[in-house]
């Protein structure tokens, strides 16, 4: 019973919530661009202010990561966000084309539901209430129970950074009573506009089940190929640092390592020079064994945890100068967790003949988990870049960078992102690093600048058409023999797809009539009952 009350009481808390976000949107839609300015500047201020607190919170919280990493992660999600969206347009008229004669009209969906990972707690805060009030909305987190503390820290400091800038009370908020009643709440909410979900599978999926329209960012299992061309050192020395940033808790971070054959040798010195491990098939399948549950999915125990933390709890030692854990594949499959997506330092690495091999492996990996996410690429091969551009399966393609930094744009110029969306062949509903304009509509707004009589005329001519009065009358409520006018005067722009029967038959009586010069009422009523026969009218 007492559980029951809780659910209840989570519930009517939930519900509270969206009642006064609805008021507070209300006055915040009603804001000018330098309203809504001031206070996303005071939020980005204040969240880089206790960037260090709270990384030390989550990483104590949570024991996933590093706290110096997630100091980064929390100036990257509060300051470099903030850089990128500062100079947007997103109220009113955000764009102006006196010469097309178009006008853009930013509007806020309204209200916000956001599902907060608890791999990355407090930055996925910043970020996301910085883009749902740059672009007018009102925001409610729902945190991920394992990082109640840090996350409710978080919107705390957000919440009062936006409202001591002016901001309506109820702008931004979060549920407090963690349950998975109060989270449905949310979601299922006719108030709610968009579901901003970043998280497991299972939480996503049950967003887009909602109902609620929902922008998500998937699963990564971004593969890394090294192609013989690239700088090795400089190559490695990007995975391994992107690997072991935060611990390899970022989703677009590196899964696998593909190398050409050619170099496999120099590449795996490279390797064991710069702090990787290789696993025997002893300790591989101990490790395997830990990385994934019963069920299939990844080990909470593993996940944001050190290589040597992971040797250990798998039962074997490695050196203490160990920064990540490798094991050589041959096989793709949903069983084998080095084929998956592994939120630590441990890598699968695969050896092909040449790049096409490579190219079939990657497609084979991001077909196992991870399709729309990320693939990167070691190369100095524009033709290489080329070709893994227009064929695969990803919607980020990084060129010699760390993955986990480039993906969300802070080694890269894409747009800075906690929520990368893999696009419909992800499963999501969008491809974008996520930003303000994914949280506003657009209204369009079109002046008219061209008649139906304009239209009609073959280019645009301005000219007046004779008349021929048994066609216009025939015409009224009819578009075939409208179309049929426009031919008599120009054969050659008949609508009718090029090659057909009706379009060859159409053409020669135009022509032929022009021909002859006999533009009778009866010769156009000739005209106009072949061509009726014709396309069976």
């Amino acid at each position: 019973m007492i559980a029951l009350d809780n659910d209840l009481q989570s519930r009517q808390s939930a519900r509270e919530l969206v009642r006064n976000a609805k008021k507070a949107q209300a006055i915040l839609a009603t804001f000018s661009q330098r309203q809504i300015d001031a206070i996303v500047k005071n939020v980005a201020q204040e969240a880089a202010h206790h960037a260090e607190m709270l990384a030390k919170m989550a990483c104590e919280e949570t024991g996933f990561g590093n706290w110096q990493d997630k100091v980064l992660k929390n100036r990257f999600a509060s300051l470099h966000v903030y850089d990128a969206i500062k100079e947007m347009k997103t109220v009113g008229i955000i764009h102006d084309d006196p010469v097309k004669k178009v006008m853009d009209v930013g509007v806020p969906l309204g209200l916000i539901c956001a599902l907060v990972p608890s791999t990355n707690p407090t930055s996925t805060i910043f970020y996301k209430a910085l883009i749902a009030l740059k672009a007018g909305n009102a925001i409610i987190f729902s945190p991920h129970p394992g990082a109640r503390k840090c996350s409710q820290k978080a919107i705390e400091i957000v919440k009062s950074a936006a409202e001591a800038a002016g901001a309506p009370a109820g702008s931004v908020n979060g549920i407090t009573e963690l349950t998975l009643d109060a989270t449905s709440e949310l979601m299922h909410s006719k108030e709610v506009s968009l579901i901003l979900a970043t998280g497991g599978e299972g939480m996503v999926r049950a967003a887009y089940a909602s109902g609620t329209p929902t922008i998500s960012g998937g699963p990564g299992n971004g593969p890394a190929f090294i192609e013989r061309s690239a700088d090795i050192p400089r190559a490695v020395n990007d995975i391994i640092t992107s690997k072991t940033f935060d611990n390899g808790v970022i989703c677009a971070s590196e899964q696998s390592i593909i190398v050409e054959r050619c170099i496999s040798d120099e590449v795996h010195r490279e390797l064991e020079t710069q702090g990787a491990y290789f696993m025997n098939e002893s300790e591989a399948a101990k490790m395997a064994a830990l990385l994934l549950r019963p069920n299939g999915t990844i080990n909470p125990q593993v996940v944001g945890k050190t290589a040597l933390c992971l040797s250990q709890l798998a039962g074997f030692s490695v050196p203490a100068s160990t920064r990540v854990l490798i094991a050589e594949q041959t096989t793709v499959s949903r069983k084998n967790p080095y084929s998956r997506e592994k939120l630590c330092p441990i890598l699968g690495l695969y050896v092909e003949e040449d790049w096409r091999a490579a190219c079939h492996r990657v497609v084979e990996l991001l077909t196992n988990e991870g399709l729309g996410h990320t693939l990167v690429i070691h190369t100095r091969n524009q033709d290489v870049i080329r070709q893994f551009s227009l064929e695969k399966p990803v919607n980020r393609i990084l060129i010699n960078t760390p993955a986990a930094l480039g993906g969300i744009g802070a080694t890269t110029n894409l747009f800075p992102a906690l929520t990368l969306g893999c696009g419909a062949i992800g499963g999501g509903s969008s491809s974008d690093n996520v930003g303000p304009m994914n949280l506003l509509n657009v209204r369009k707004v079109g002046y008219g600048v061209r008649t139906i009589e304009e239209l009609r005329a073959p280019g645009h001519r301005t000219e007046p058409r004779p008349h021929i009065a048994p066609v216009s009358a025939l015409a009224t409520g009819n578009s075939s023999l409208s179309i049929l006018n426009d031919m008599r005067f120009n054969p050659a722009a008949t609508p009718v797809t090029p090659g057909t029967t009706d379009t060859r038959f159409a053409q020669m009586s135009c022509e032929q009539t022009t021909a002859n010069d006999d533009i009778t009422e009866q010769n156009v009523e000739r005209i106009i009952r072949q061509v009726l026969e014709r396309v069976g009218k």
